[in-house]
């Protein structure tokens, strides 16, 4: 189902899209190619935090509320990188010197789309040069309702050179309903023996620590607010967690699960690692249902490449797409209720 969502700034409609099954809904946007809600039919419970018009997605404070994000997701120092001996200047949009999410990314973008009984797929044309980038780089995110939950598949083809694509979305879960204040209470468990600290401007480092004996263990089940007010240096820096987990093995593979009161969702995906994000800053007026966001209010589970990782000899994995090439990533989002 298609609807009118709104009117962008150059007096042209914005569209609401809507995927149904016995189970779930879920409504997209062709703007940004966002995810503006998940549904649990039984019970009513929408899991993301986001806002009822476009214009709510077009005038948030930089919160990224369920856009796609790219070309590169995260940070990259200094807001430049090298590609075949030649160094790129992409734009800067945050603290003054690095990048962030892309600069005028994805995600403030509008897409073309294409819709089927149980997808949504978005195009666009991301031009040479864009915030920077080298390259023509066509894009796709496709968006597939499943019985059991919501598939995300992001491609990038390079048409005319070499380049990068780091995809990720930025949904706010809220495994107990958008209109909740608090995750810090919900059960968390993260398959990941390892993180990344951050610098001082919050770009991850490359080199791995243990999540042993520190509060970035969540190997098994424990409430995310469990540690949140550790006196650790990484916590007081980021007001919280921000940080990437370099999760355990390859290929498509259960990341992550949080079980909320009556939900329980599983994150599954086939990128290195995860940034979790704790919405620590989170402060957007006039939400949902004229409800506002606060602070660690939801929980972002981004899948990902290594942060600035194009620009770490230690980081193997990088996300470089070779002229006329394709790479592409998936994440699934599986959804159940408690027993």
């Amino acid at each position: 189902m298609k609807e009118l969502f709104g009117t962008d700034q150059k007096n042209g409609p914005v569209y609401l899209y809507t995927l149904e099954n016995e189970n779930l809904i879920l409504k997209t946007t062709d703007f940004g190619a966002a995810c503006v809600s998940i549904i649990d039919k039984k019970t009513g419970i929408d899991i993301l935090k986001g806002f009822d018009s476009y214009e709510g997605y077009r005038d948030q404070h930089d919160s990224h509320l369920g856009g796609s994000i790219g070309r590169t997701a995260n940070r990259i120092r200094n807001a430049s990188f090298a590609l075949n001996g030649k160094t790129y200047h992409i734009t800067v949009n945050d603290c003054g010197k690095n990048n962030l999410h892309g600069g005028i990314g994805f995600d403030r973008r509008m897409f073309e789309a294409e819709e089927s009984e149980s997808s949504i797929v978005y195009t666009r044309l991301s031009r040479n040069m864009e915030e920077g980038y080298p390259g023509n780089l066509l894009v796709k995110i496709s968006y597939i309702l499943h019985k059991d939950g919501v598939e995300i598949k992001a491609e990038g083809t390079a048409q005319d050179q070499d380049t990068i694509f780091a995809f990720t979305n930025h949904n706010y879960y809220n495994i107990d309903g958008c209109d909740e204040d608090s995750v810090l209470d919900q059960q968390l468990m993260i398959h990941a023996d390892a993180y990344a600290e951050n610098d001082a401007d919050g770009v991850s480092l490359a080199v791995n620590k243990p999540v042993e004996n520190t509060p970035f263990d969540f190997r098994t089940f424990k409430a995310v607010g469990k540690d949140i007010q550790t006196d650790d240096a990484q916590l007081r820096q980021c007001h919280g967690y921000d940080h990437h987990f370099a999760v355990n093995g390859t290929g498509m593979r259960e990341f992550s699960v949080i079980a909320g009161k009556k939900l329980e969702m599983s994150v599954w995906s086939d990128f290195p690692g995860m940034h979790v994000y704790t919405a620590n800053f989170l402060s957007e007026t006039n939400g949902k249902h004229h409800h506002d966001m606060v602070p660690h209010s939801a929980i972002c589970f981004e899948p990902e490449y290594r942060p600035d990782g194009i620009n770490e000899e230690e980081v193997l994995e990088k996300p470089i797409v070779r002229k006329g090439e394709t790479l592409a990533h998936t994440i699934r989002l599986y959804i159940k209720e408690r027993d």
